[in-house]
């Protein structure tokens, strides 16, 4: 099983070695990785001036799986857009052409105090947000910005969805859904979007094929704010790449730390590219003081995705599980009374619990 890893900027290579080291705790259990590295975001802009190289990009193409890091920094916020650390990301998402974004939302109940949100809001809080992720605004064309008629410049997006990319995804959705609570709420904004109307059309149409799973509909302006008053509603949510966006770093709030959250970048056949919700948090970067949980758990959750090892999958996450009923904390979800680890020792923490 080969393995691409790809650590990429601020935090990224520290989160992604301590998931390395709960996948080389499992290598010595008996399963067999081949993990190569390469660089991606700012830092294959500095090897190479690409924020995805090509020899990246060739690693990805042969791997089984993908595991990312983040990418991002202040030092190349003003290179010319082509070349900026997020199109590396936004490139090999289609160059993969991994269309449907999968984001648990979970809290553990040692947790439940690290909300924003009261415990009982979010006590047993256990989602799933499904969300496009190759089409919509960020790869609508025509794009850019211009000089209009009264001589001032605009800058202009296309959001634009085809059948197909919503048939897609929406299959996802539902069989994502017939594992779980069978209940799927389609998000988009169809009372003034076109796209929307269109998504809400095609959606109704494949769920006639999935008629265990029951299919309600909302917009994203009340579904943002049902998150937050009772997020306990939704089972999986299912919704467009610029929605998706917002709500699941919404949603990750609801657990107490963006931290936490893993998620799956998924193609047809479910080859994916496995990463934490956060971003590359340059700020702290350096420091060993970030959480690396999330990158652990999108590592579990390629265990069960593209390689179908459900058993080794479970241990992984019994493990984290093991180490915060421990009452070991990172910065991110320390309170008083907890212990507080740096980014190496939890990650030690969780091998030692495997």
């Amino acid at each position: 099983m080969k393995i691409a890893v790809l650590p990429g900027d601020g935090i990224g290579p520290e989160v992604a070695a301590q998931a390395v080291k709960v996948l080389q705790a499992l290598q010595r259990d008996g399963l067999k990785f081949e993990m190569v590295e390469a660089p991606i975001g700012g830092a294959g802009y500095d090897a190479a001036g690409d924020p995805l190289p090509e020899p990246t990009l060739k690693l990805a193409r042969e791997a089984d799986a993908v595991l990312l890091g983040a990418v991002g920094g202040y030092q190349y916020d003003k290179l010319p857009r082509p070349q900026r650390p997020e199109q590396g990301l936004l490139r090999i998402r289609k160059e993969l052409n991994l269309f449907a974004n999968l984001r648990p939302v979970f809290v553990y109940p040692e947790l439940a105090d690290a909300s924003t949100l009261k415990p009982e809001v979010v006590s047993g809080l256990d989602l799933l947000i499904v969300r496009e992720l190759t089409g919509d605004l960020y790869f609508g064309q025509p794009r850019g910005i211009r000089v209009n008629a009264q001589g001032e410049r605009e800058g202009f997006n296309t959001m634009v969805y085809s059948e197909s990319e919503i048939r897609r995804v929406a299959h996802s959705g539902f069989k994502t859904a017939m594992k779980r609570k069978r209940r799927l709420c389609s998000v988009e904004k169809a009372n003034v979007l076109e796209t929307s109307e269109l998504w809400r059309e095609v959606v109704i149409e494949v769920g006639r094929g999935y008629p265990e799973v029951e299919l309600s509909h909302m917009y994203v302006d009340n579904a943002a704010m049902q998150l937050v008053r009772n997020p306990k509603q939704f089972d999986v949510i299912l919704t467009g790449n610029i929605f998706g966006d917002i709500l699941s770093d919404e949603a990750s709030m609801l657990t107490g730390s963006i931290g936490m959250l893993p998620s799956a970048s998924l193609d047809g056949a479910n080859k994916g590219m496995y990463e934490p919700i956060h971003g590359s948090a340059p700020d702290i970067a350096g420091r060993d003081i970030a959480n690396p949980l999330a990158t652990i758990l999108s590592a579990a959750m390629m265990l069960r995705y593209t390689f179908n090892l459900e058993d080794a999958a479970q241990r992984v996450e019994t493990a984290v599980r093991k180490v915060l009923a421990q009452g070991l904390r990172t910065a991110d979800i320390f309170v008083p009374g907890t212990d507080k680890v740096s980014t190496g020792r939890m990650g030690d923490a969780v091998v030692a619990a495997l």
